[in-house]
C-alpha cells in the first residue's frame, strides 16, 4: 500500500492531501525531495533513522521518504524524558536522527541531562547526528532540506520497517519491530475498517489512519487542539478518529459528528459510544489494539451495548487475526465458550518481534481475556501499565529512579480518573528515621526528568506485600492511593 501511495504522488497535483496543510504535489515534491536527502546523507536500506517530528506534511514525507529507500524508522518520543530516551537511543542505534524544533525545545527543558539524548540544540556528539526538520531554532543541528532530483530507486523486498518503543526498563528498553510486511497488512486492515472513498476528508492524529486513507485518495486532517468542533463541522469527514480523551473533550464542546467514529488506544466504554451516536455519528466504533498488533478486533456500538455477559466486549477479530488464550483456566468454560487466560494473539498485522529478541510465536497482550464464539471479551489487565489521556506509561521504566537515599520501596500505579482513563500516583515508603521532606527534596530532580509520565501525586505510605516472596501488591497499592 505504502509502496502504491508513493508511486501515485505525483508533483502538480492540486488535490489535498492534509486539508489547509499540503497538497498532493506538495507531499510529492517533500517526498521525493527527503528521499534524495537521504540518500545523499549516505544512507542504505537496512540503515536506521531516529524520528522525533510531529505529525503534518513533513514528517509524513520524511516517513515515506524512509519506508521507499528500505530504511528502519525508530519513532522516538522526546517527552519519555531524557534517561528513557538515551536508553531507547542506544537500543536502536540510528545512524541519524531527524527532530523538529518541537522535539528539540521539549528536550531542551529536560535540559541538562535532555542534552545526552541528543535533541537538545549545540553541541551534539555520541550515538547519532543530528539533522532538524522544518523550522530551524538558533543553534539547532544543522537542517535536513528536501533535494531537487529524480526519485532515487525504490527498495523492493521485505525487512524491518519501523520500531516503536514501549515497556521495559531504563537499563533495558523494549521496542516493538514491525517489518514492511506487517506494516502493510495493518495499513489494508485499517482500510477496510474504516473505508475511505476518494475526495472525501478522514480526520485522526495517528499514520495507521492517515496512511490509508491517502492512499485511497482520501484528504486526510489533523484534529485540532483549539477549535475541534469548528473543524468537524466545516470538514464534515466521512470518518474520525479520536482517543477516548479527546472524544469526551468534543463531546463537552458540544461537537456535532458526521460519517463514522472510531476510538482507541484506551478502554472505549459503550457510554461513551452511546454519547457519540448521539451527536450525531452514523456509526460509532471501539478498536482494540496493541504496538505490537494494529489492529486487532473491532466492535460497533450496536453490538456493543447489546452485550450483556461478564468483561468487556472488544469485538470479532478483524480478518486474518487468530486470537488463544494461555492455559491453566480457573473454571471450566460455559458451552461454546474459551476459558480466561492471558490473551495471545497472531497474525499478518502482528509484529515481527522485539528488538534484539526472538520472532514471536504469539503475542502475549498482557490483558486477561477469553474467547467466545469468535469474539474477544477482556477481563482485566495482566501486565503493569498506566493509561493516561491514551498515553502508555510503564511504571518500570520509571520506578527505579524513585529510589533515592531514605526511600525504602517506591510503585508508580494507576488510579480511576473516570471512562477508561488513569491519574498517575508515586507511593513511597520511606525507610526507617528518613523524613518525607528530606526525601521530597530528593525526588525533586528524579520527578523533573520522567517528562510526560511524572506523577500527579506522590503519597508517602507503606506499601502492600503479598505472597510467599513478599512482594510489593501492585493492585492492593493502587487501592491505597485511590483512598489516600
Amino acid at each position: 500500500m505504502l509502496t502504491d501511495l508513493i508511486g501515485g504522488l505525483r508533483e502538480g497535483d492540486d488535490r489535498p492531501a492534509l486539508a489547509g496543510r499540503a497538497t498532493r504535489g506538495e507531499l510529492a515534491t517533500l517526498t521525493h525531495g527527503y528521499a534524495v536527502a537521504l540518500r545523499s546523507a549516505g544512507l542504505v536500506a537496512g540503515d536506521t533513522i531516529g524520528l522525533a517530528v510531529r505529525p503534518g506534511a513533513r514528517s509524513l514525507a520524511t516517513l515515506l521518504a524512509a519506508y521507499h529507500l528500505g530504511l528502519r524508522i525508530a519513532v522516538l518520543d522526546p517527552t519519555a524524558g531524557p534517561d528513557v530516551l538515551s536508553a531507547r537511543l542506544a537500543l536502536a542505534a540510528p545512524r541519524l536522527i531527524l527532530a523538529d524544533a518541537a522535539a528539540q525545545a521539549v528536550a531542551g527543558r529536560l535540559a541538562p541531562l535532555a542534552r545526552r539524548a541528543h535533541l537538545a540544540l549545540p553541541a551534539l556528539s555520541g550515538l547519532a547526528p543530528v539533522r532538524t526538520i522544518g523550522r530551524r531554532l538558533p543553534g539547532a543541528p544543522p537542517p535536513l532540506r528536501p533535494k531537487p532530483g529524480p526519485l532515487p530507486p525504490g527498495f523492493d523486498g521485505d525487512g524491518d520497517a519501523v520500531i516503536v518503543f514501549t515497556s521495559g526498563t531504563t537499563s533495558r528498553p523494549r521496542a516493538v519491530v514491525h517489518t514492511r510486511g506487517s506494516l502493510s497488512a495493518g495499513m489494508t486492515a485499517v482500510r477496510d475498517l474504516v473505508r475511505p472513498v476518494p475526495g472525501v476528508p478522514v480526520l485522526g492524529g495517528t499514520f495507521f489512519v492517515l496512511l490509508p486513507s491517502l492512499a485511497a485518495g482520501a484528504p486526510v486532517a489533523l484534529p485540532a487542539r483549539r477549535g475541534l468542533a469548528r473543524q468537524i463541522r466545516n470538514l464534515t469527514p466521512q470518518a474520525t478518529y479520536l482517543t477516548p480523551p479527546q472524544l469526551r473533550a468534543a463531546l463537552a464542546a458540544g461537537v456535532r459528528f458526521t460519517g463514522r467514529v472510531y476510538s482507541g488506544s484506551a478502554p472505549v466504554s459503550a457510554g461513551l459510544l452511546r454519547a457519540v451516536r448521539a451527536a450525531g455519528a452514523d456509526e460509532a466504533w471501539g478498536v482494540y489494539a496493541l504496538t505490537e498488533v494494529f489492529p486487532a478486533a473491532a466492535v460497533e456500538y450496536a453490538e456493543k451495548s447489546a452485550f450483556t455477559g461478564a468483561g468487556d466486549l472488544i469485538g470479532t477479530l478483524l480478518p486474518g487475526v487468530t486470537a488463544a488464550v494461555s492455559p491453566a483456566p480457573t473454571e471450566p468454560s460455559a458451552e461454546g465458550a474459551g476459558a480466561d487466560g492471558e490473551l495471545l494473539l497472531s497474525g499478518p498485522t502482528a509484529a515481527d518481534r522485539y528488538l534484539g529478541e526472538e520472532p514471536f510465536a504469539a503475542v502475549r497482550t498482557g490483558d486477561l481475556g477469553r474467547v467466545e464464539n469468535g469474539r474477544v471479551i477482556l477481563g482485566g489487565r495482566l501486565k503493569d501499565m498506566i493509561l493516561r489521556g491514551a498515553e502508555n506509561i510503564y511504571p518500570g521504566l520509571y520506578e527505579p529512579s524513585l529510589h533515592v537515599p531514605g526511600v525504602e520501596l517506591a510503585l508508580l500505579v494507576g488510579v480511576p480518573a473516570g471512562d477508561g482513563d488513569e491519574r498517575v500516583v508515586a507511593v513511597i515508603q520511606p525507610a526507617a528515621n528518613a523524613g518525607e521532606p528530606e526525601i521530597r527534596a530528593a525526588l525533586r530532580e528524579p520527578l523533573s526528568r520522567m517528562g510526560a509520565a511524572r506523577p500527579d501525586r506522590v503519597v508517602f505510605a507503606p506499601i502492600p506485600l503479598a505472597g510467599r516472596s513478599r512482594k510489593p501488591d501492585r493492585a492492593a497499592t493502587a487501592r491505597l492511593a485511590a483512598t489516600a
